[in-house]
Formats: C-alpha cells, structure tokens, sequence
C-alpha cells in the first residue's frame, strides 16, 4: 500500500508559537519606544531576523522532536562586524540583534511546553487520542484480498478505551509470509481495510487508521511511528 498522509499542524504548537511571536513583538515595541534615536522598522526586522542566526546543538529527543538550543550568538557577531564601522549604529541596533539571539530561547521553551502538553493531553498510547468520534465511520478495501465486511461500530466504540498497544507482536506491515515472487494483488494482506470517516481528538494530528483482516487489530500510522491496537472481540461484520 501506498501511504500518504499530512500531519503538519498541531493545535498546542500553533498556539504556543503564536504567543511566542506575541512575546517577542511586544519585546521589540518595548525597545523602540526606548530609543532616543528611533531606527526604520525594517532595519529593526532584519537585526531580530539576523540575531536568530546562532551556532546551536541539535538534539533529537526520544520520540523524535528535534530541539535545537543556541550556543553561540553567530549573527550578532556577524551584524556587529557590520554596524561599528560606523558611529552610532551599532548602538542602536543592538538591542534588536540580542533580542534576535535570545528569542532562540523563547523559542525553545515552547517547544518544551508543546512537547509536554502534547503528552499530557494526546497520549500517543491512547487510542482514544486517533478516534474521538466514529459517527461517520466506516471501512474501505485497500486490497484485493479484503473481504466485503462493513464496521461495527458499537463494538468499535465500546473497545476504543480499552485497547492497548501491542508492542510484544511483530507486525508484518504490507503482507504476511508468502512465497517468493508471488505477486502483491495475490497475497493475503494483513490490514486489507482502511478506517474512515473518524475524527481525532480536537488539537491532536490526525492518523492514517487500518484495519486488520480478522476485525480485531488497528494499526495506527502517524508522522512519527506505528501503533498496533489489538482488541478482545471483532469490530467488523459480515464476509464470513
């Protein structure tokens, strides 16, 4: 199968990022409101866009999030290089390039925020967090060898709180043991149906949701990993 899928936007990151640019634009009024000497606003963009610029240490959490924390003040460095040559200037650019290297900072803190917040109210272990509302659900073949099976979805809805991730079974993601050479439309395909018409919880990034051939497994494809969900009873009906 071939998997597509967007989950740029997160509703915690939106909004932490938005008050992060808030922050720093009420900084930056701040510090022109104090100067005696006002410099052009554009000039005042381009000192906090170029004191952004920093040596920084990556750092690649466990679940993937990349944190980047700033070490060395690369632009100010630069900008200062620039600016002394002539009288004046420097000292009245200045406060916008070091607000430019410490908005780095800001930046970071509502990562960590984010990452934090993420956790705590879009469990990634929590089913739940994928599938908030099956109203409109229902099942699709993505593959040949699906049966025509349609969704219980009182099974479904009675199961989604209880069901755990699997992480002791190996899941064969596209197809189980077949003989070599074989061709793809003829094997049996583990996860034959796709669940749609579901809604995450609101905030969360939506999943791509597929069902396994006996109705009682979910494998759940996020921008960042797999979870498989297996279930007590079946949630799907007819085909037999």
């Amino acid at each position: 199968m071939d998997i597509r899928y967007d989950f740029n936007f997160n509703a915690i990151s939106f909004i932490l990022g938005t008050i992060a640019w808030c922050l720093i634009a009420i900084i930056t009024y701040r510090l022109y409101k104090k100067q005696a000497d006002k410099p052009t606003v554009f000039k005042v963009l381009i000192s906090i866009y170029a004191g952004l610029f920093s040596f920084s240490f990556n750092w690649q959490m466990d679940e993937g999030t990349p944190i980047k924390i700033s070490i060395l003040p690369l632009g100010v460095w630069i900008l200062y290089g620039i600016l002394k040559r002539k009288k004046g200037r420097w000292e009245r650019y200045r406060p916008f390039l070091w607000l430019g290297f410490f908005s780095n900072f800001i930046f970071l803190a509502a990562s960590l925020i984010t990452i934090g917040t993420n956790h705590f109210l879009y469990p990634e272990n929590d089913l739940a967090t994928y599938i908030s509302n099956i109203e409109t659900a229902k099942i699709i073949s993505t593959h040949p060898s699906g049966l025509k099976r349609s969704l219980d979805k009182d099974s479904l809805q009675n199961q989604i709180h209880s069901m755990k991730p699997d992480i002791n079974q190996g899941i064969q993601w596209n197809e189980e043991e077949t003989q070599e050479g074989e061709s793809p439309q003829k094997r049996n395909e583990q996860f034959p149906y796709q669940l749609m018409g579901i809604t995450p919880k609101w905030g969360s990034q939506p999943a791509i949701i597929y069902v396994e051939r006996d109705g009682n497994g979910l494998l759940v494809t996020t921008a960042k990993k797999q979870l498989y969900f297996r279930s007590q009873t079946s949630f799907l009906k007819g085909g037999e």
